[in-house]
Parts: C-alpha cells; structure tokens; sequence
C-alpha cells in the first residue's frame, strides 16, 4: 500500500534555514531527536515526512526523551493524538499521526492542536497539506531512505526551518 507521501512538497513560507545529513542507524535517528530537543520552545510545530519506516517516530521518540516529557513516545496511528507532559519545566509534546486523516485543516482543527501550539511541541507526522495554516514559522524534517526491499537503515533527512522563528537556528549544529 503506498502512503500519502510528497518528500517534495512545497515548504509553504520562506525557507529560513536548511540543513541536510546523514543518518546510518536507528540509535542515531534517536540520538538526532534529542539533539533537535534542544532547540525545540514552547510554540514549535514540527512536521516529519518520509515513507513508512522511515524513522518518524523513532525521531519523535528522541524528541520526547531530549524534551524530558512523560510516557513511552510511539506512533500514535490509531488514536491520532498522543500528549506527553513534562516531567519538569520544559514543553509537553503532543505527537500526532494524521496520515488517516484525509481533510486538511478543517479535520485537523477537532483535535484543537491551535490551542496547544502556545505552550508545547507539535510533532505532526503525515502533515504535508494538512497543518501548515496551524504556525507560519514551523520546521519540516523530510526522511529519505531506499524503498523496496531493503533492510538498509541510512536515511537523509533534510530540515527546512520556515519563518523568522528559524532564521537564526543552528540546524547544522545538528550534525552532517
């Protein structure tokens, strides 16, 4: 079954900052999330796109445990919306799978995520067309690995921060 998927989709606002690298392993996909944690504020939103079994969720998973937030990070498919509280002061993380979901932000709007954007982190897998009217300053994080039948585990991932939020952000501090 293919999944909805444009890793070329169009950024929707000005690219303000770009990076790509390489990622060889699931470990370091995670290690990637907690690194990116820490550029993350209250307010981000955070698009992931890639083909299923890309690394989304293991990226979200090292978000959560850079963000130090509560409960196991794992992809929320059936349930659409995960909310992690922090453990201490830092942001919740509201994790987000809307690949079922087929209207763009009118079925998006239900789960309220406007009124969560303030004082969390928005990680949105499968957002492409579907949340970017949410934030004019978001990252999208775009994971590329070989389809078929491989068990290759090398990803590219190419962050695009958007909006004057990200002009100054370090993404190749990141890694590469």
């Amino acid at each position: 079954m293919d999944a909805p998927h444009s890793s070329g989709a169009a950024e929707h606002g000005p690219v303000t900052a770009s990076h790509s690298l390489t990622v060889t392993s699931p470990a370091a996909m995670g290690d990637l999330g907690r690194a990116l944690a820490k550029l993350l504020r209250p307010g981000d939103l955070v698009m992931l796109t890639g083909e299923l079994g890309a690394g989304k969720t293991t990226l979200t998973r090292g978000l959560g445990e850079g963000l130090g937030v509560r409960g196991a990070v794992t992809s929320p498919t059936f349930v659409i919306a995960r909310v992690h509280p922090p453990l201490g002061d830092g942001p919740a993380l509201v994790h987000v799978d809307a690949y079922r979901l087929g209207g763009g932000l009118d079925e998006m709007e239900d789960l309220d995520l406007d009124v969560s954007l303030p004082e969390s982190v928005i990680v949105v897998e499968w957002g492409d067309g579907k949340v970017e009217e949410l934030s004019e300053d978001r990252l999208h994080v775009v994971i590329d690995r070989a389809t078929g039948d491989t068990d290759d585990d090398v990803r590219t991932v190419r962050l695009s921060g958007i909006g004057t939020r990200w002009a100054d952000a370090d993404l190749a501090g990141l890694g590469g």
